[in-house]
């Protein structure tokens, strides 16, 4: 099979996945609390990892990575898994499910604008004019499409849910100094994470049930949306011949995840939900073709077309 090949059926495979874990969040809540629920995916996510080093006979990696930069897997594990989905399934609890999955996208709008302060990357006209696209859409859902009256349904929700494209945003900026095994990183965040999730409990005081209605969804979110998800999509990105090409498979992922809300969940899909996440998706499409298209059209300078 050639590369090209393997690569759109790695991407496109990783892409349905993520396409089902927005539903996996609800099932999966109505038995647990945002922690429990973060305890067994994680621990799910730790043992589908830990066969794939196996496999790939990395795991004596583990611990030199670690030893390189301790701190900077303690950072990558605080903020994903424990900070990120906490605040994450916290706001999946108190919003409907196309609205969490809509806000959280926003977090591809926010990652440029904080790449200016945090990694003196350039900011480009196209990040600002998508930044401020999307928000539009963020405030179109919030308001439930009425955003003249300014009232808000579920504010607790939506501020944690954008906290959370907040949250995820500085992962992978502080993981841009990562130079590790990108498994292995992986691996190392949740093995560091693991302590705070647990110290959670305790606090809390609850254990997650193991009745299998309450388990599976818990084990699909840390297999499908942490775990095994992630790895296909490395392997999409390691066999395509432009990156570019595979990226743009992301954008199939919210408008399937719609679907199978609907299907599995019953939710009817509101008009301002629709209405906004288009916005959102056409901020995303903006913020990554038109510099490309801007450049492709752009005049030479003469010396070029010499």
């Amino acid at each position: 099979m050639k590369n090209s090949h393997k690569a759109y059926g790695f991407g496109l495979g990783a892409v349905l996945l993520w396409s089902t874990v927005a539903t996996a969040f609800k099932l999966a809540l109505a038995h647990y609390s945002p922690l429990e629920l973060l305890l067994v995916a994680s621990v799910s996510s730790i043992l589908a990892l830990g066969i794939i080093l196996i496999c790939q006979g990395k795991l004596a990696l583990l611990g030199r990575q670690l030893r390189s930069s301790p701190f900077l897997y303690l950072q990558t594990g605080l903020l994903n898994p424990f900070l990120y989905y906490l605040v994450l399934f916290k706001a999946y609890e108190l919003l409907p499910a196309q609205q969490a999955l809509s806000l959280n996208y926003t977090w591809a709008v926010l990652l440029p604008l904080l790449s200016v302060p945090l990694l003196g990357q350039k900011l480009r006209k196209s990040d600002l004019s998508a930044a401020l696209l999307a928000y539009v859409g963020v405030f179109i859902i919030a308001c439930g499409g009425k955003p003249m009256a300014l009232e808000f349904a579920a504010p607790e929700g939506v501020a944690l849910a954008l906290l959370s494209t907040l949250l995820w945003c500085l992962y992978w900026i502080i993981n841009t100094k990562d130079k590790g095994d990108p498994v292995v990183s992986l691996m190392l965040s949740f093995l560091l994470g693991l302590p705070f999730i647990l110290l959670g409990l305790a606090y809390q005081g609850t254990v997650p049930s193991l009745a299998l209605d309450a388990l599976l969804p818990g084990i699909y979110v840390g297999l499908f949306e942490m775990g095994l998800t992630f790895v296909l999509w490395l392997l999409a990105l390691k066999n395509a011949e432009r990156t570019a090409s595979i990226s743009t498979l992301v954008f199939l992922s919210p408008v399937l995840s719609m679907g199978v809300i609907t299907l599995v969940l019953g939710e009817t899909l509101a008009p301002a939900t629709v209405l906004g996440l288009g916005l959102i998706l056409l901020a995303l499409a903006m913020q990554q073709l038109w510099p490309k298209v801007k450049a492709r059209f752009s005049p030479k300078p003469m010396a070029e077309q010499i």
